[in-house]
């Protein structure tokens, strides 16, 4: 019998800062499980940044391309935080320490992981108050019969409002901390159902509206039909890397956000369906979203590749030329703040339990303390696009919220993803034996030992690659007028 724990520390995990930990919370159902988690995945980077990396390395080649990536690199790694977390039972400061050999010191990335989960709601809160704001200024007619140049100065004035971006910033954190005071189960549980169930339905209405536009056959054709030849015309290895970056990030993985969730579930099915489960259902919120944005594009000759404007400048062009387009509009951006909030919620519930389980703080003190402490941290961000605009950390053209998800997305998920790897998989850390045994309790598609080599040796020089290319994208085209990462990612995990 293989040993779960590397060594027995259970009084350690208990008293991490020297103060008693209360009973642990869990969940109320297996489909609270996956869609928790679930919401925790689908984010910006699925309705986003996916399409907009779809349109820009020619269509469906990047889509196939993707696909594989987020097999080979995401789900691994997703089912690795999984079973970390149900191992442990706890947050990823704990579940290192948990799992860690006697005398090693892999529980110092827990930390940095946690921190990766704050500096990313540093500046998501930000981006995630827009969509809300857009859904408030499409319902309230304020886009309506505006023309494509008046959108984009209206957008531009919307960033360069410091009461704006404050105010939304703080309504969606004060939002998402209220669902997670309301406890697991009758908050974040129940809220997160009813959010990802409203997304899916919201997002196979506009599919379906999307589909019978005229003119939409040819924006499926460009999404459905693999041109791999247009995909190298892009750039070879800028698709390549952008597929391989896109699989990583669109899971939230590398710093302990699913871990928790993994805490939360039971042991009556294996981790390696669930987390097929879950890549299932993060893959069709991104492929749905394809089907909603390009058939639009095409139908009203918009360039699918236009950028990261695409959502907030192009598509409320798309929709003034609708029929009944106020309507459809307000729809949209609908689906994009569910999609936001479910992952606000997630990893702000990340952040509340770490106060919970590190400090013995109850629920209703950690969601207080972090809400004060969170409205702070990223009013920065909020700022960056008015009174902190000179301050460019990363650059002439780049903002605050540039330098927060470079520091996320081009550092912390890979990195993290990396020390995940190498902790499950070799006997200096959990090793790949406590791993396997624990992602493959209950009833379900089990993980082969076969994949043993693979895991051991193959993903981490993967994971490496996407680390070091992502540093040569960014920085390998010095001397441009528009450095490569001005814009960001915007939240492109």
């Amino acid at each position: 019998m293989v040993t779960l724990f590397n060594k027995p520390h259970e009084e350690e995990i208990r008293l991490l800062t020297g103060a008693a930990r209360p009973p642990r919370e869990s969940l109320g159902s297996r489909l609270g499980f996956l869609l928790i988690a679930a919401g925790c995945a689908i984010s910006l980077g699925n309705v986003w940044r996916f399409p907009y990396l779809v349109g820009q390395y020619g269509g469906a080649a990047f889509v196939l391309i993707y696909l594989v990536f987020l097999a080979g690199v995401g789900l691994p790694v997703m089912a690795m935080e999984f079973a970390m977390g149900r191992a442990a039972r706890t947050n990823v400061t704990g579940a290192f320490r948990r799992l860690e050999p006697p005398a090693s010191r892999w529980h110092i990335y827990g930390y940095w992981g946690m921190c990766g989960n704050y500096v990313l709601m540093m500046f998501y809160t930000t981006v995630a108050g827009w969509f809300p704001a857009y859904f408030w200024y499409t319902v309230s007619g304020r886009l309506k019969g505006l023309e494509p140049d008046q959108i984009q100065a209206f957008f531009e004035a919307t960033l360069a409002s410091p009461a704006t971006q404050l105010g939304w910033m703080a309504l969606v954190t004060a939002a998402g901390f209220a669902v997670c005071a309301m406890g697991l189960r009758n908050g974040v549980e129940r809220v997160t159902k009813a959010i990802m169930g409203g997304l899916f339905a919201v997002m196979i209405v506009l599919a379906i509206r999307a589909m019978t536009l005229p003119g939409a056959g040819a924006g499926f054709e460009f999404y459905l039909q693999p041109d791999f030849g247009k995909f190298v015309d892009s750039g070879l290895w800028g698709g390549l890397y952008a597929a391989m970056s896109q699989a990583m990030f669109t899971l939230s993985i590398g710093i302990g956000s699913l871990l928790l969730f993994g805490s939360y579930s039971g042991h009556e099915r294996t981790l390696a369906g669930e987390s097929l489960n879950i890549l299932g259902l993060d893959t069709f919120a991104a492929l749905m979203a394809g089907l909603i944005i390009f058939p639009s594009c095409f139908a009203f000759g918009v360039e699918p590749g236009a950028g990261r404007g695409l959502i907030l400048v192009t598509l409320p062009n798309v929709f003034n030329s609708m029929s009944y387009g106020q309507v459809w509009g307000a729809l949209f951006f609908i689906f994009m703040s569910f999609a936001v909030l479910s992952t606000v919620i997630a990893i702000f519930e990340n952040i509340v339990a770490f106060g919970i389980d590190n400090f013995g703080l109850t629920r209703t003190q950690s969601v207080t303390g972090n809400l004060v402490l969170m409205l702070v941290l990223s009013a920065p961000c909020a700022l960056g696009f008015s009174v902190l605009s000179g301050f460019s950390p990363m650059g002439e053209g780049t903002s605050i919220l540039d330098f927060e998800d470079f520091i996320v997305s081009y550092n912390l998920m890979p990195l993290g993803s990396l020390i995940f790897v190498l902790f499950c998989g070799n006997r200096y850390g959990w090793g790949w034996d406590g791993f396997r045994q624990e992602v493959n309790i209950g009833q379900g598609p089990k993980l082969s030992k076969i994949f043993k080599p693979y895991f051991q040796y193959v993903l981490p020089l993967i994971i490496l690659g996407i680390f070091i290319m992502g540093y040569v994208e960014l920085f390998g085209q010095v001397g441009e007028t528009a450095p490569p990462w001005a814009g960001g990612n915007v939240a492109g995990e």
